[in-house]
């Protein structure tokens, strides 16, 4: 057996890969086995994986999926002649030495047929293309030419317009011209719901056309056309008000069925007594109606596709940092799209250490402002007395050690953009002084008396509660209104640990051209021991813990023993159980916590100062050590 994949379509065409026991990942960037310059690829997009002699094919959560002989697969055993498709790359799954003679191949033959036997039919000669031509039969009768006509018309437009307003127009001109028809109008439903009308009299009109909804809703609950005729006096109808009110003589409603489900229907009514609507006409309007429900049903799913196919592309061209390809991240960069071109003031929420600042830069970068600058300011890290002068600047002499004029940051960001980093610790004072900015757009400095305007965008992110912040008196409601315009929120790595591996080999290529390091590949117990943390740092403690890891490293690869002593805290998990040193390890301080917090009967401050430890380290020791139950 010779496994080996052939590329027969895509940027690395031509090209035959071997597959060596264990895994290949296929992705778009430089750590997979399989790398493909293709944007319609995800990071990793997907893993070969060879188990006792059989190999089977898993998709890795790709943006645009994974395909194996057309179909999308979640996860596949693979067989020999297997097409793999990922995004524009057709990639042939060989075993064998021969190849696969490919499925649902076409074969000519040479063979000489007699023309004596051979008839030509021209297009203009063709009956049903043209049923003029079959008026003129004497077996054809004219209403059936003029029937066929009217449904060779329709089915032939439809399947060329592509806007579903357009679509709806020229059905309704159809029925028109096959029933006595004065108003009509299309309903579609979804969900229960009209989602789309479009109402026409016979001249074209769009004045309001009065629909019954006790017809429609039968219709639609039953899925069976129906034919009224003398409506004023059916005793089952004509009690119907709007039917009373419009007059209507005749009516016709009949359902769009896709798939045996009713997708809406088609209402036409007269109010021309001697012109009545017939069993033919229901025929005709059903058979329209059958043709249209197709049609509009693939506008629509056409329409959709066009919509999702600009999200991805701007998803895919958004100039970001983030790493990652689990359904959290996809939220968060759909978000960043839409919000990035707009003038809006963001609030970024979430934990310490899950991007907020990478994704303000995402926005700025991704913005109109993109060339002006991005000026971000930490409102925790600079004290309470020179946070003003920073944010606002200040005049010659307006305090002691102003020696000159000095611009604060907001001046400086002028036509670009501001984030302001834990904006739930700004002092109260500058929060009214703030929102004066982001009201007037203008701001005054230290000791100045003139307003100077400005044209900045604000970003800020917080990781506080700001809605308790704001009950107990400690955040404006009005700023916070003011910056709350749109919200996003940054997951934690705790709930996205599908990207970990991903994330990991990230910091491994990025920290090793940082130190002239060769990039390492981690070992199965350490990504294991990854893989079971909590990271209570987020992506950040996870950029820490495998910087260390690359440059602590002496072997081939990144292992257990590399990475920091607090994820070792954990209780080893199944793929690194016979680590017998970390467990021995493990043991001792669980011996020592329990003593010491014994000793000081409870009092966690004193047992963490017996030990020579913070209390805080103390306390994420019994956490991760699942001691509190034991105490």
């Amino acid at each position: 057996m010779n496994p080996r994949l052939r590329v027969i379509a895509g940027p690395l065409k031509d090209k035959v890969i071997d597959l060596p026991a264990g895994e290949i990942s296929i992705g778009r960037v430089g750590t997979n086995q399989v790398a493909i310059s293709d944007p319609a690829l995800s990071r990793r997009h997907c893993l070969i994986v060879q188990d006792d002699g059989h190999f089977k094919i898993q998709d890795l959560q790709s943006r645009n999926g994974t395909l194996v002989n057309g179909s999308a697969i979640t996860e596949h055993c693979l067989r020999h002649g297997d097409r793999i498709g990922v995004g524009d790359s057709l990639l042939l799954f060989l075993t064998q030495e021969e190849s696969p003679e490919p499925a649902g191949t076409v074969e000519f033959d040479d063979d000489n047929l007699p023309m004596q036997a051979t008839v030509h039919l021209r297009p203009e000669d063709a009956v049903y293309l043209h049923p003029q031509v079959a008026a003129e039969e004497d077996s054809v009768s004219a209403a059936l030419s003029r029937n066929l006509n009217a449904l060779l018309k329709v089915s032939q437009s439809v399947h060329a317009i592509h806007d579903p307003r357009e679509l709806q127009e020229q059905v309704l001109q159809s029925i028109f011209e096959v029933a006595p028809a004065e108003d009509g109008a299309i309903l579609l439903d979804r969900h229960g719901e009209f989602t789309s009308t479009l109402a026409r009299d016979r001249q074209g009109s769009e004045a309001p056309v009065r629909v019954s909804r006790t017809i429609v809703q039968q219709v639609m609950k039953q899925g069976v056309a129906l034919l009224l005729n003398d409506v004023q006096h059916q005793s089952e109808y004509g009690g119907v008000k709007s039917l009373v009110a419009s007059q209507v003589r005749s009516l016709l409603c009949v359902p769009l069925n896709v798939m045996d489900r009713v997708t809406g229907c088609v209402y036409i009514s007269t109010r021309k007594a001697d012109v009545p609507f017939t069993e033919d006409h229901l025929q005709m309007v059903t058979a329209l109606a059958a043709i249209a429900s197709v049609a509009l049903e693939n506008v629509n799913q056409l329409d959709w596709l066009r919509q999702e196919n600009r999200r991805l592309i701007t998803e895919i061209n958004l100039d970001h940092n983030m790493v990652g390809d689990s359904p959290a991240i996809h939220e968060v960069l759909q978000v960043l799209s839409r919000v990035a071109p707009t003038e809006t003031t963001v609030l970024i929420r979430g934990e310490s250490g899950t991007g907020k600042e990478l994704a303000a830069r995402a926005i700025h970068n991704n913005s109109r402002r993109a060339e002006k600058p991005f000026v971000a300011i930490n409102c925790a890290a600079i004290t309470e007395t020179l946070l003003e002068s920073e944010l606002f600047g200040h005049e010659k002499g307006s305090f002691t050690g102003a020696i000159g004029q000095k611009k604060g940051k907001l001046e400086a960001a002028n036509a670009g953009t501001v984030f302001l980093d834990e904006i739930g610790e700004l002092p109260p004072g500058l929060q009214a002084k703030l929102l004066r900015v982001l009201q007037e757009r203008e701001l005054e400095r230290v000791g100045g008396t003139r307003p100077i305007p400005v044209d900045i965008r604000v970003l800020a992110a917080t990781n506080r509660n700001l809605e308790e912040a704001m009950k107990s008196g400690q955040f404006r409601q009005d700023l916070y209104f003011r910056l709350n315009v749109v919200a996003l929120t940054m997951p934690p790595l705790r709930d996205h640990k599908q990207d970990i591996p991903q994330l990991a080999a990230y910091f491994v290529e990025k920290h090793s051209a940082r130190s002239s390091r060769p990039v390492k590949p981690i070992a199965d117990r350490a990504r294991a021991c990854l893989m079971s943390y909590d990271w209570p740092g987020n992506v950040r403690e996870l950029e820490n813990a495998i910087e260390r890891a690359v440059v602590l490293s002496v072997s081939d690869t990144l292992l257990l023993e590399d990475l920091p002593e607090q994820i070792l805290d954990l209780n080893p998990s199944p793929d690194y159980s016979s680590a017998k040193y970390h467990a021995a390890v493990q043991d001792l301080k669980k011996k020592l916590i329990l003593s010491a917090v014994k000793d000081s009967n409870g009092n966690y401050t004193d047992a963490a100062k017996s030990l020579g430890l913070h209390p805080n380290y103390l306390h994420r020791l019994i956490r991760n050590l699942n001691l509190k139950s034991s105490i």
